[in-house]
């Protein structure tokens, strides 16, 4: 016999049910000014905000508000939401790019909505269905298509923010939330131009930890890392290289690659493990199934499909990362994101030295990098297939 549905315990089968987040009650209110579209090479990333966003919210006895795309502008909040005085705030990072149909589209969104799902349920927020969510940023993306900037390099960032809005200081959950998305054209994250990403390692300030949130999108795992940059920066590096008891995890906001040359001459491609304490980023994700595919059902612009690489998911320590270098094995190192893409490393230091200088290649990444960079944008783009990764927004 099968089973519909059987109350939870404790939980009042005759309660009200409160409404779900529904795109199809989407209202819209266009702005009557449109802001001029800025030049793409002036772009700094989240520096120029789109004209429309997309807000919706969420009551304890009423449920989700109908959602509504309206022009940009500040939200009203009570000073005590929980937001303010406990960190109840998560966001997921997504990019649009046009296509070479002309049409907007997203990059993995399920993989963003996972993420966000696993974030949200992390902090006790309001549920609701993620693929509501995807169905109202299609229909912002496509609104605001104007927006993404039709040349290589550049996308239309895409910032899906929740957060709990309960106005009270009781130390609990939030059951009230607000839901909004917001967008910025952008183009290369980092200006070094062709030189690569310098990283200071940096073990003393601990960016996550076992058993902590370092694998939640969690805007409260962000304000740590404010000061130890500062401090790379004044030593001059470009970013952080964290570290956990020696243990390499993460470079700055981004997760962090390193190829290794094998005795056969195969490369071995490392990146730390999904522990709880790295980020399960989604371009992160889509590199490693791009390195395993290589020679098989992928190929990479420029790498032979003789050479074979081995995409790891393995525990590697900055003492190894210097011996590899010292033997003259550690070809490259990289990092990724959603932000950046892909950005190549150079040097790697500490205490006013550089303990690892990577070799010198024609611009700011080395082949592997380069190739890898080369592939996910032109999927992104819609210039070449994979799977469906690229998500057209009509």
């Amino acid at each position: 016999m099968a089973i519909d549905h059987v109350p939870q315990a404790g939980v009042n089968a005759n309660a009200p049910q409160v409404a779900p987040l529904d795109a199809s009650k989407l209202k819209i209110t266009l702005s009557e000014t449109l802001k001029a579209i800025p030049a793409p090479e002036s772009l700094v990333f989240g520096g120029t905000m789109s004209d429309h966003m997309m807000i919706v919210t969420y009551h304890p006895e009423t449920g989700w508000s109908d959602p509504e795309i309206k022009p940009y502008g500040p939200l009203t909040l009570d000073p005590t939401s929980s937001c303010f005085q406990y960190s109840t705030n998560l966001f997921e990072g997504m990019k649009a790019y046009v296509g070479s149909d002309g049409e907007p589209r997203l990059f993995r969104p399920n993989m963003n909505m996972a993420r966000l799902e696993r974030t949200r349920d992390r902090i006790a927020l309001p549920t609701f269905d993620t693929n509501e969510l995807i169905k109202l940023i299609k229909k912002l993306v496509v609104i605001e298509s104007r927006w993404i900037p039709n040349v290589p390099g550049h996308s239309l960032y895409v910032r899906p923010t929740m957060i709990g809005t309960r106005p009270s200081l009781g130390v609990a959950a939030s059951d009230h939330a607000t839901l909004y998305v917001i967008c910025c054209p952008t183009g290369p994250y980092f200006r070094t131009g062709a030189r690569p990403l310098s990283l200071m390692a940096v073990g003393e300030h601990i960016r996550a930890w076992p058993g902590g949130t370092g694998g939640y999108k969690l805007a409260g795992n962000y304000a740590p890392t404010f000061l130890p940059q500062k401090l790379a920066a004044k030593a001059g590096y470009d970013q952080v290289l964290w570290l956990l008891e020696d243990r390499v995890t993460e470079a700055g906001a981004m997760n962090f690659f390193a190829v290794v040359k094998r005795e056969d001459g195969d490369l071995d491609i490392l990146t730390s493990p999904l522990d709880g304490t790295i980020l399960p980023g989604v371009t992160r994700d889509s590199m490693l199934t791009l390195i395993a595919a290589h020679g098989s059902k992928n190929s990479l612009r420029n790498i032979p499909t003789s050479l074979k690489l081995y995409p790891h998911e393995r525990t590697f320590t900055i003492g190894e990362l210097v011996q590899w270098s010292e033997e003259g094995r550690l070809l490259e190192a990289f990092t990724v994101g959603t932000a950046v893409v892909v950005a190549g490393v150079g040097r790697i230091g500490s205490e006013g030295r550089d303990d690892i200088v990577l070799p010198k290649h024609e611009g700011s990444m080395g082949p592997i990098a380069r190739a890898l960079h080369e592939k996910i944008t032109a999927i992104q783009e819609g210039r070449e297939q994979w799977e469906d990764w690229s998500v057209p927004c009509s």
